[in-house]
């Protein structure tokens, strides 16, 4: 391969970044050639032949007229998720208007900051969080500010907690994480309310991410359900994990009509493709299918969490698909000795913690065997 002549240009002769980006590094998980990959909270269960084929008609037949621009407001896709919101969450259907679409839940919070963020605005999240929250804020000149989580190894968060925080910070934006990424922790409603009380008086935004929703246990509810009292919170999700659509990069949000408009002023032309929007439609219309799987991994996640608690390890209870767990040891060490087992976790959250997605039965045993012989006890 010939050498980019550019690659030996020197630094001082190029244009200069924004100064805040200078020696900033992308976002990225590892993503290496292994066998058991539990390091990004992936599905591991892809398309059945079945929605494969729906998908491959449905994208045969967008390419047809892949010579004009897709259809700029996704009004079908928007339908779509409107009727899946009212089955899965339990609520009233929502006008098409509420809903806005995506490339992945990414760009939503991105198109969020970018219409309520920005110079001289605050954004307040609560950690250990997601560790995209700050470079959305950094995107768009928005302030990051945080306040901590309860302890471990239930890393709760109260509304009292919430209420001290938006105190003192006096955001313009706040992130909620229910369940949170990557402690898999669920909210209560009454922290939800407590904080979207607290910003109304200054027109303040209040954002749920939901992005592991529908892996919650039984009983642990949508702030989908209180959204019709608080015209400032905007509830945001994904197709990426529960719909195996993470290789599709589709997510969307639920607001007040007035909160879309003002995303879609932000969004950049035809930001969602013809063919984006056909995968996403036919794979809303497999839903009960792909709902099923969820059922499963929600099942073997709490027998590892059973399994890691019994191995004497600390485990944050979990609402998502994962398990963020202690390993009494040299996280690194444990890290890298199962990766030489051919199972990649993801080190991330608090020092001495660890982050396994649920995968597939054979996966989960994989890891267990791993663990075993990586972190002996």
């Amino acid at each position: 391969m010939s050498v980019n002549p550019a690659a030996t240009t020197a630094a001082t002769s190029l244009p200069a970044p924004r100064a805040d980006l200078v020696g900033a590094e992308p976002y990225g998980a590892p993503q290496l050639p292994v066998t058991h990959a539990l390091n990004v909270n992936e599905n591991p269960f892809g398309p059945s032949a079945a929605l494969a084929d729906d998908i491959a008609a449905a994208v045969r037949e967008a390419a047809l007229g892949l010579n004009r621009y897709p259809d700029r407001e996704a009004i079908a896709l928007r339908e779509d998720l409107a009727s899946y919101l009212a089955h899965e969450a339990g609520i009233d259907r929502p006008p098409m208007e509420s809903v806005w679409a995506a490339n992945g839940s990414n760009e939503i919070m991105h198109q969020l900051l970018l219409a309520y963020g920005g110079p001289g605005r605050t954004a307040l999240g609560f950690t250990p969080h997601y560790s995209m929250y700050p470079e959305y804020a950094r995107d768009t000149y928005t302030d990051w500010v945080t306040a901590s989580r309860g302890p471990a190894p239930d890393f709760a968060l109260t509304a009292q907690d919430v209420l001290a925080a938006i105190e003192q910070h006096r955001p313009d934006v706040v992130v909620l994480t229910s369940p949170n990424n990557p402690t898999g922790t669920a909210l209560e409603l009454e922290v939800v309310e407590a904080a979207a009380r607290a910003l109304a008086p200054t027109r303040g935004l209040l954002v749920v991410d939901e992005a592991y929703c529908e892996f919650r246990r039984d009983g642990v509810v949508s702030a989908l359900t209180v959204q019709g009292d608080h015209p400032g919170l905007v509830v945001t999700r994904t197709m990426s994990k529960a719909f195996a659509l993470a290789g599709a990069r589709l997510g969307y949000l639920v607001a007040h009509p007035a909160i879309v408009d003002a995303v879609r002023v932000v969004r950049l032309p035809y930001h969602l493709s013809a063919v984006t929007q056909a995968v996403a439609r036919a794979a809303l219309a497999h839903r009960e299918e792909l709902l099923g799987q969820v059922a499963l991994l929600r099942s073997e996640r709490d027998a590892l969490a059973t399994h890691l608690g019994e191995r004497g390890h600390e485990v944050a209870a979990s609402d998502a698909n994962f398990i963020l767990f202690r390993t009494f040891a040299d996280r690194s060490a444990v890290f890298e000795a199962l990766l030489a087992r051919d199972v990649l976790v993801r080190a991330v959250g608090p020092e001495g913690w660890l982050r396994v997605s649920i995968g597939t039965p054979e996966d989960n045993a994989a890891f267990r065997t791993a663990l075993e012989e990586a972190d002996p006890r």
